[in-house]
């Protein structure tokens, strides 16, 4: 859900409508959805009209949609309780006239009468006072109700949050004693930590946890990056992360970005292998494999270079359980089989024991 008074679907999402004040409280059933909001059946008595105008905040101020902009310029009367509002200033640099004002649920509907329409630009706590008290006037039945529509002027795109964790990333870099402190070095063991984590949650398939470690993953990324705009030689920002994966994958996905063509995950796979090869310009096979991994899992990925590259190597002469691993993981490798999932595997069922053996 989108945060309170910022709208986080699209118009014309009548969900997301209903749902952007998280304290709009039931409305009477007499209401009916019309348009972008909530608009109760025309009245012959003119009452008027409420329009309840949403904003993201992560939106840059002055793009509205265009109904919101005819919402604003046909409106009698443009209110906002909030004089420090980041939209009006493109509103009355727009020509739009707004009133500092926050009235009651009564007085709004009076500001209405005679068939006037009132525009309220919501702050950014979203109203609840005001449509708390316009539920409650219209459920009483007591009162010729205006119409009333919620119309989002800006919404969230898919991927919006992301923005408030760079935000919140980058207060918390600014004003925490510790997270103001730490290195790429001090907080590599971390990142360590959270894909060990995230790997345990998706072997147990656990959603919730899933969920929580992929979060934790991605804070890695937003800390480290966000650390890294303090480099004195060489600084670079998580907007510039984002954009060397993003040119990396369409430049490794010519079926999809390019002329290229790809009808199984055998031929994308020929794909991305050709033009990392073309990337990397490595001359050998063994490059960016890190040694720091775990033994079996190093195995496994010099394994399967071995045979990506169509290589004759034999195993190393030796002996002792270090070769005997080797040898293990190499073959489970040409099997198709991870040697690492499968020991981890193994060795829970083996927690598993030792915790009944305890009772």
């Amino acid at each position: 859900m989108a945060a309170p008074g910022h709208a986080g679907g699209q118009p014309g999402d009548r969900v997301t409508a209903g749902r952007a004040f998280s304290v709009f409280p039931p409305l009477p059933a007499d209401l009916v959805v019309s348009g972008v909001g909530y608009v109760r059946g025309v009245n012959a008595s003119s009452p008027g009209r409420i329009v309840l105008l949403t904003t993201s905040h992560r939106v840059a101020p002055g793009l509205l949609s265009w109904p919101a902009w005819q919402a604003l310029h046909d409106a009698d009367r443009v209110l906002c309780a909030d004089g420090a509002h980041p939209q009006l200033p493109y509103l009355r640099e727009a020509g739009v006239k707004v009133d500092e004002a926050a009235p009651t649920a009564e007085e709004l509907v009076d500001a209405c009468a005679g068939g006037h329409t009132v525009t309220v630009v919501a702050t950014g706590e979203g109203e609840p006072q005001l449509t708390d008290g316009l539920a409650r006037l219209a459920g009483s039945g007591r009162v010729q109700m205006p119409d009333l529509e919620l119309l989002p002027a800006s919404y969230d795109l898919p991927g919006a949050r992301l923005l408030d964790l760079v935000q919140v990333m980058d207060r918390i870099r600014a004003e925490c004693p510790w997270s103001s402190q730490q290195t790429h070095k001090g907080l590599a063991k971390y990142g360590i930590e959270e894909a060990y984590e995230l790997v345990e949650a998706i072997e147990e398939g656990d959603r919730h946890e899933l969920r929580e470690e992929l979060g934790d993953v991605l804070l890695q990324v937003v800390f480290h990056a966000r650390i890294a705009e303090e480099d004195e030689d060489e600084p670079f920002s998580i907007d510039d992360v984002a954009g060397t994966i993003v040119t990396k994958l369409i430049h490794r996905h010519p079926h999809v970005f390019g002329d290229e063509t790809a009808t199984t995950p055998e031929e994308v796979k020929a794909h991305w292998l050709r033009t990392k090869a073309v990337e990397k310009q490595r001359t050998s096979v063994t490059e960016g494999v890190p040694l720091g991994q775990p033994g079996l899992a190093l195995a496994a990925k010099l394994a399967s270079r071995v045979r990506t590259a169509g290589l004759e190597v034999p195993l190393p002469p030796g002996e002792g359980i270090g070769y005997d691993l080797l040898a293990m993981a190499v073959r489970a490798e040409a099997e198709g089989v991870d040697p690492e999932a499968a020991l981890r595997a193994a060795a829970r069922a083996y927690r598993d024991a030792i915790r009944a053996t305890e009772g």
